[in-house]
Formats: structure tokens, C-alpha cells, sequence
């Protein structure tokens, strides 16, 4: 059964028909509505190489929260609206896929076949890219892991009615720092599954092996159903979508607002008044990433579907580059981790005559005269995002020209 988009507007919100039965007819608005994701994800995307350009050329650790230091704070606050909008877009690109005719089983198949792909290049090709290093002692579970395991617990959802997924989505969301009083040891042996569910951990695998869960599932998750329950905004008539990606991230940021005065719920750590304005306004910013907190995911998520309102109309040169990178999403991410890896090498083996220490291990202590100067990270970054536009610009036109379905992988 073919819907058109009057129709879409009447049932939106309730719950459409599985996309078994579901096709979306787009090809009169697909380009505005595609070019306004796209925006928004490659904006995220050269904000995290803002971020990775300073954890490989920055003084600061790899997570620096201090709110006296205001201009190192907001270089690493600005990059915490990569992962949640990258995610949440990721569960909007699922339902997309779902409306070219697709059946629930073949979205199930393409999401759990491409969520364990993902998982696969997190702990080998991201891996490298990150450490430069083939030994099998450290792991992380990075952005690209919580996607592609994301993609999985989606798999499963897309079989049930679309109120449910919305219902588990934002309970995961909304509800999951009740659980912060759980705690891994709870559950003995076992513990390590909590770790991987909600409470990040370095987690010991054997002699000389670690693996750090850095990003819990549940709240990932979460953000991922909402994004595919958020899917059939996009074929509402464009007046229509913008209100209501509007109002919806509006009300989000307020709602952000409130709960977070108040100090109720949301967040473990709560905000307190400082020596000075500045420094109280950046308390109260200073929410937690791992895992995030709901306040974090609102402080996020809530400006992002605003931004994608307004990006449906942004024209000229610079919205189209970066547009161009939205595009190709996998090959950017995998591309500046080793171009920004390469660049640390060159900088090193030239100032301190030694790059060794680059190899093997993430970028997390740095010997006393590497570096820039904050300054010197963003022209650093501004460097590597210039030099990443070819290459990207040559991918998105090869893969719209080619129709093979591996390229769905890509």
C-alpha cells in the first residue's frame, strides 16, 4: 500500500503501519529532506575531529570537564552534540531505508548484519586507526561500537508496533539514571554484562588483554528508536515537519533547562553556583557523557532537531561541503582518525625527534613539549577537515553512482 504524504500528516504520531506495509513516496521532497540530515550529520562529523584533533594535540586528558579553564571546556562541551545527534540520525537513516519498499524482515537483516559489521571494524580498522598498533592487549567500545550494537537491539524492535519502540526508546532514555544505584558488583560473576548494559568499566579479558566499555548500550539504544520512531516526520509536508521538529526540540530544551535547575533528576552530579557567572553556567553544562545521562541526551538531541528545521533551507557553498560529509558518514570517521594520527606522528618525529610513543597505545600521555596550544588545535583541525574534502567529495560521487547493496554497508 503506497501512502502519500496527506496521510502521513493525518496518522503522524500514532503508530503507522509496519514497514512491511509501508511505502513512502519521496522523490519530490527527498532532496531538501536528505540534504537537511546530511547537514546536520556532517557538521557533528567536523565537530569530532575538533575533538580527536585535541586528544591527540591538546595538554588536556581526553575528557577535560574543569569549568575554570572556560575555553578547553567549551572546545570538549561543543563536540558532546556529536554522538547523540550521529546516533539519532543513524535510527531516522534506518525507517528511511524501510520506506523504499523494503519488508520488516529485510530491515531486521540489513540492521543486524550492519550493526555486527560495525562492531567488527570498531575492534579492528578503528581500532588501528586510534592506536597505530596490531597487538591484542587494549579495546575500546567507541561511537562506532554503540552504533552498530545499537543497530542491533534495533533489529529486534523494528518487528513490533511503533508505539512500543517509542515507549522502550524514551523509557531508555527518560528512565534509565534510576538505574545509577545499580552497580556491576550487584551481580557478581555477571557484573561484566552491566558494564557493557550501563556502568562503563575497564574490564580485564585475560592475561594482558583489557577492554574499556566506554559507552553502555541502554542509553544508546534508546536514542536510536527514537530516532526511527522520529522517521516518519520526514515525509510530513514541509511546513509541517519544521513545526514540529521545532517544537519538539524546544520544548526538549527547556525541559533541559528546568530539570536541570532544579537539581532533581537526571544527571549523577548535580550543578552548583560558582566564584563567578561564567563558571556557574558551565556547572551547569557540565553534564555526564558516560554513560549519558538524560540531561546530557536532552541538552543535545533537543538544539538538533531544532538545527534540523532550519538546515532544510540553508543554501551556498559551505553548507554543501559540509553536507558532502554527511554523506559518507564511515569512510570520514575512519579517514581523520588516521589522518589526525598521521599528523601527530609527523609533529612528533619533527619537535621531539621520538613518534614511538604514538604506536601501540591511545594518545592519553603525552611527553612534556608535544602539543599545541589551544590555538594551535583549532588551526590543526581546521587543516585536517580541509584536507579530508577530497577524498570525501570523490566517495559520495562514486556511491551515487553505484547500486550494488554493499554499498549500504559503506
Amino acid at each position: 500500500m503506497s501512502l502519500q504524504y496527506d496521510t502521513l500528516a493525518r496518522t503522524w504520531p500514532l503508530p503507522l503501519p509496519a514497514p512491511t506495509a509501508t511505502r513512502v513516496e519521496v522523490g519530490s521532497i527527498a532532496r531538501p529532506r536528505l540534504d537537511s540530515i546530511d547537514l546536520l550529520r556532517g557538521l557533528v562529523m567536523v565537530l569530532m575531529a575538533l575533538d580527536h584533533t585535541r586528544d591527540f594535540f591538546g595538554s588536556s586528558g581526553m575528557n577535560p570537564r574543569d569549568v575554570a579553564d572556560p575555553a578547553l571546556f567549551l572546545t570538549r562541551w561543543i563536540t558532546h552534540f556529536c554522538a547523540p545527534i550521529f546516533i539519532l540520525l543513524a535510527g531516522v537513516s534506518a525507517y528511511l531505508y524501510g520506506t523504499r519498499g523494503r519488508s520488516t524482515g529485510e530491515i531486521s537483516r540489513f540492521l543486524l548484519t550492519r550493526g555486527f559489521w560495525l562492531m567488527v571494524l570498531e575492534f579492528t580498522v578503528v581500532r588501528l586507526g586510534w592506536t597505530f598498533g596490531l597487538g591484542l592487549d587494549f579495546f575500546v567500545t567507541q561511537v562506532i561500537w554503540a552504533i552498530g550494537a545499537s543497530m542491533v537491539v534495533l533489529a529486534g524492535l523494528v518487528w513490533l508496533p511503533r508505539a512500543a519502540i517509542a515507549a522502550i526508546g524514551i523509557g531508555m532514555i527518560a528512565g534509565h539514571n534510576l538505574l545509577d544505584g545499580i552497580h556491576a558488583a550487584d551481580f557478581g560473576a555477571a557484573g561484566w554484562v552491566w558494564n557493557f548494559l550501563h556502568e562503563p568499566k575497564l574490564l580485564t579479558l585475560g592475561p594482558g588483554m583489557q577492554l574499556y566499555a566506554l559507552y553502555p548500550l541502554i542509553p544508546w539504544a534508546g536514542v536510536m528508536a527514537a530516532g526511527y520512531v522520529l522517521g516518519p516526520a520526514f515525509a510530513l509536508p514541509a511546513l509541517e515537519r519544521r513545526r514540529l521538529l521545532l517544537t519538539l526540540g524546544a520544548t526538549i530544551t527547556v525541559g533541559f533547562l528546568v530539570l536541570r535547575l532544579s537539581n532533581v533528576y537526571g544527571d549523577p552530579a548535580p550543578w552548583a553556583v560558582q566564584g563567578n557567572a561564567l563558571a556557574s553556567v558551565l556547572s551547569m553544562l557540565n553534564v555526564e557523557k558516560y554513560p549519558p545521562s538524560l540531561l546530557y541526551l536532552m541538552m543535545t538531541l533537543g538544539p538538533a532537531l531544532m538545527l534540523l528545521a532550519v538546515f532544510e533551507g540553508a543554501r551556498g557553498d559551505l553548507a554543501r561541503r559540509i553536507t558532502t560529509f554527511g554523506r559518507v558518514p564511515l569512510l570520514y570517521y575512519v579517514a581523520h582518525i588516521f589522518l589526525i594520527h598521521a599528523f601527530a606522528v609527523v609533529v612528533a618525529a619533527l619537535t621531539l625527534g621520538d613518534a614511538a610513543w604514538l604506536f601501540g597505545s591511545l594518545p592519553d600521555a603525552k611527553p612534556p613539549g608535544f602539543g599545541f596550544a589551544l590555538p594551535g588545535v583549532y588551526v590543526a583541525w581546521l587543516v585536517v577537515v580541509a584536507a579530508l574534502y577530497p577524498l570525501c567529495r570523490w566517495f559520495a560521487q562514486l556511491k551515487r553512482s553505484r547500486s550494488e547493496w554493499w554499498w549500504s554497508y559503506l
